[in-house]
């Protein structure tokens, strides 16, 4: 099941470069955003590196990772990042895995046979790790031999997985902490992802809270509907104007009530391409906030 607790943030895109990254998390804090996602596409900036400079930077403000890919990284190595970060920040880092994109992943020749069973056996690996917990295991991809964190968080962070697929959100309702679905995903998905994650979690019965993270694009502003025709097409889907929310603060809080109701808990607001000045997409996305909330 979800948390049923309402949260709402933004994304800072990696189509601006990691020198913009520090003014778009002191907008978000001094906007009153609570959290701000960053994403690891190949191969742009890396996650875990700029999820700590945002923590330094910032007193309030959460951090998401959405997504580190797994095949990239041995999973002590991603335990080790994000306890460290952790201790630093307690209860500010809210890390998410992922399969990656599986053409990025075959370009670095990390590419899986099998995505299914790797998140299958890195999922509850990592999250073991967290918690402390000495770690033998010879799985198909994930292999440790009497493996323990020297620093391991006070306090575990839920550890989110990215589904898409039927088959992946099951698996993240079974190994996860929390899911993560990609943005363009309407709220009839929603509701639909988060049928299949309950199915996962009750077959591997668990009984806690599932909290859902969706992205979902917005253009603020009076040539809103001329941006969004222009981003469409960028993303080759003309005339599909649903899968962006557009115009007022409020006309964008009146279209978010749809993604909470087929059961997000967490709704991220994602710029889009030509918002290269951040500052007054927090201020938008902290009105949205108000309105929601």
């Amino acid at each position: 099941m979800t948390s049923g607790q309402r949260r709402i943030g933004a994304i800072f895109i990696p189509d601006l470069p990691p020198e913009d990254l520090r003014a778009a998390v002191e907008a978000a804090e001094d906007a009153g955003v609570s959290e701000l996602w960053l994403w690891e596409d190949c191969f742009r900036e890396a996650g875990f590196s700029s999820a700590a400079a945002a923590l330094a930077w910032t007193e309030r403000l959460q951090v998401g990772i959405g997504i580190a890919p797994m095949p990239l990284r041995n999973v002590a190595i991603t335990a080790m990042e994000i306890a460290t970060i952790e201790r630093m920040f307690p209860g500010r880092l809210l890390p998410g895995v992922g399969h990656g994109v599986l053409s990025w992943m075959g370009q670095v020749g990390a590419r899986v046979a099998s995505p299914l069973t790797l998140m299958r056996e890195y999922a509850p690996a990592l999250r073991a790790l967290l918690r402390g917990e000495t770690l033998s295991t010879q799985g198909r991809y994930v292999r440790l031999d009497d493996v323990r964190l020297d620093w391991p968080p006070t306090s575990p962070p839920a550890v989110y997985a990215a589904g898409e697929g039927p088959k992946t959100l099951r698996l993240s309702g079974e190994v996860a902490d929390g899911t993560i679905l990609t943005g363009g995903t309407s709220p009839a998905r929603v509701a639909e992802a988060v049928a299949l994650i309950g199915e996962g979690a009750s077959a591997a019965g668990r009984t806690g809270a599932q909290p859902v993270v969706v992205y979902v694009a917005v253009a603020f502003g009076t040539d809103a509907g001329a941006r969004v025709t222009a981003q469409l097409e960028r993303w080759d889907m003309a005339g599909q104007t649903d899968r962006i929310l557009s115009g007022t603060a409020a006309a964008v809080a009146a279209g978010l009530e749809e993604f909470y109701d087929a059961g997000a808990d967490a709704v991220i607001l994602q710029p889009l391409a030509d918002e290269s000045d951040l500052a007054p997409f927090m201020r938008q996305v902290a009105e949205v906030a108000g309105r929601v909330l």
